[in-house]
């Protein structure tokens, strides 16, 4: 008879995307993820097989987690389109804001994952291009409703504008790992809102 399981799965999960988070998926040792999750490399690896399928997993979950919000805040149809788009712009300045170590922004995890030639193996690949069209497609649904909603007045194709605010904020993540403070992002937020009136 298997011996159950003595720990919270998920709690460990979200543990050990936090670090691979903070640390990249190269950077981040057993010893880490064991330190992380208070647990011993024989739990680590009997649930999760490896730190490849762990970091998958937390991979997953912080994908799941991030992507859930954000397009929430593009789906609220109680504000027009443009201001949806400078609610997520805001949304990102605070969670770089936030989640600092060193005075430096932690970034974004697929961003990281995108940029780390090692993360890139196994699913992750997969799951970073489906996460990168979910969200265009939703930014370019939102930005076709700004042009009826009169909020986007941009004669640029949703595409390409899509893509540019997606680019907007991945570099805001990484101009916040390079020390960027709050203001230095508002101020790059401004400049992206401001391709969606001109």
């Amino acid at each position: 008879m298997a011996r159950p399981r003595m720990f919270d799965e998920e709690r460990a999960l979200d543990a050990a995307m936090h670090t691979f988070w903070e640390k990249g998926y190269d950077a981040t040792s057993t010893q880490d993820l064991c330190e992380a999750t208070g647990l011993g490399r024989s739990s680590i690896y009997n649930t999760f097989k490896s730190k490849r399928d762990l970091f998958e997993r937390a991979l997953a979950h912080y994908i799941d987690t991030m992507t859930t919000a954000q397009l929430a805040v593009l789906e609220d149809s109680r504000q027009s389109a443009a201001d949806r788009i400078r609610a997520l712009f805001a949304m990102v300045v605070d969670g770089e804001t936030e989640h600092r170590a060193g005075g430096r922004g932690l970034g974004c995890l697929t961003v990281n994952t995108t940029v780390e030639p090692a993360a890139q193996g196994g699913r992750a690949a997969g799951m970073l291009e489906r996460d990168t069209a979910r969200r265009l497609a939703v930014l370019r649904a939102v930005i076709e409703e700004g042009r009826r909603d009169g909020s986007v007045t941009s004669r640029r194709d949703a595409e390409a504008l899509a893509r540019f605010i997606n680019a907007a904020i991945g570099g805001m993540r990484i101009s916040s790992q390079g020390g960027a403070d709050r203001a230095a992002l508002e101020s790059i937020a401004e400049v992206a809102l401001d391709a969606l009136t001109f």
